[in-house]
């Protein structure tokens, strides 16, 4: 595939930006649907005129319609980005970074969508599909999803949709995390991906940050260990990476902590562990939930999270061997690949 390509790029060069151009058109309507033809024009940064000429053209081939809602995908324009997406890849290069990056952190398999989520939300949520995409082709007859918090993970739930082989989905947070914004904590996140999966849930009462001795009697509360239980048994973990400070921040630590945690030069957070840039553990939250140590027993594992800002959390955490899947983006990879001059990284 990537030779043919190759060889449109020399013969048809005008070929490939029609496509990718059309491409984009679709996807954003994907994302955004129902959506006017001026907010659609003035996101993608083209005229309405020529914006106009190239819905008509996607009308007419039935890929999109128009409603007084604005304008929606057809299944047949859905099916048609499945099936570019492999070679949309191929064009704008995601494979070759896809690879590169998946020897560079030594991962089973890493995803990257187009763009830079530090810029366009709109790119969260193409990750959002894309992990979700992900978790479908690993779901089993029944499944645990244990799901952490964060803007990323909230954007995985939005783009969640029923499973189509009727699979038995449990969803649990897998930390708690009462005391952070409530939309972004893991008790929202994986109710509302629940309700998006036609699934279940169950939810963990406890803050997300505890004192020695609360951590040490809450879990011997038996409703916290009968679930703390079923979280561990997990047939799926689905997390973020998290920049040190601002997660520290976010989650209200006190002085003391955000100290150490500056002391330690800790550049990334999951799971309440806190990383320096060798991947070591530096601080740690008395957090009820997944333990890093949990995750050597847990058979699915996808860790979510881009962006240019998130590259030196991403390189640290998986600094030490995981047995994870990675979902992210361009902004993300071309920044952990800027030093490998061989890709010509821009």
């Amino acid at each position: 595939m990537n030779q043919l390509i190759q060889a449109q790029k020399k013969l048809l060069p005008d070929l490939l930006d029609v496509m990718q151009k059309r491409y984009e058109i679709l996807q954003y309507i994907r994302l955004t649907e129902p959506i006017g033809r001026r907010s659609l024009a003035a996101s993608l940064g083209i005229s309405e005129r020529i914006l106009r000429a190239e819905v008509q053209f996607l009308k007419e081939q039935n890929l999109l319609e128009i409603k007084t809602t604005g304008m929606t995908l057809t299944t047949e324009g859905s099916d048609l980005l499945k099936i570019l997406e492999e070679t949309m890849k191929d064009v704008l290069g995601l494979t070759v970074l896809e690879n590169t990056l998946r020897k560079k952190l030594n991962l089973e398999q890493v995803i990257i969508v187009s763009g830079d989520s530090d810029h366009s939300p709109l790119v969260k949520k193409e990750m959002g599909r894309a992990a979700v995409a992900c978790m479908k082709k690993r779901f089993q007859g029944e499944n645990i999803v244990a799901v952490t918090g964060g803007t990323t993970l909230e954007a995985v739930a939005d783009m969640m949709t029923p499973d189509s082989k009727n699979r038995k989905f449990l969803f649990v947070p897998a930390r708690g995390g009462l005391g952070e914004n409530v939309r972004n904590q893991a008790n929202t996140i994986c109710a509302h991906m629940a309700e998006k999966a036609s699934g279940t849930y169950k939810l963990l009462f406890v803050p997300g940050e505890l004192s020695k001795e609360a951590y040490s009697s809450i879990i011997e509360e038996p409703s916290i260990k009968e679930l703390l239980e079923i979280i561990q048994s997990s047939s799926m973990v689905i997390h973020g990476i998290g920049d040190a400070t601002t997660m520290a921040k976010r989650r209200n630590t006190p002085e003391e902590g955000l100290k150490k945690i500056e002391e330690k030069e800790a550049v990334a957070e999951a799971f309440g562990y806190y990383f320096n840039s060798n991947g070591e553990v530096v601080h740690k939250v008395h957090s009820v939930g997944i333990q890093l140590d949990d995750l050597d027993s847990i058979p699915n594992i996808i860790a979510v999270a881009g962006g240019s800002s998130k590259a030196e959390a991403i390189e640290a955490y998986f600094k030490k061997p995981r047995n994870t899947v990675l979902v992210t983006d361009e902004g993300a990879a071309k920044q952990l690949l800027r030093e490998d001059s061989s890709l010509n990284i821009k």
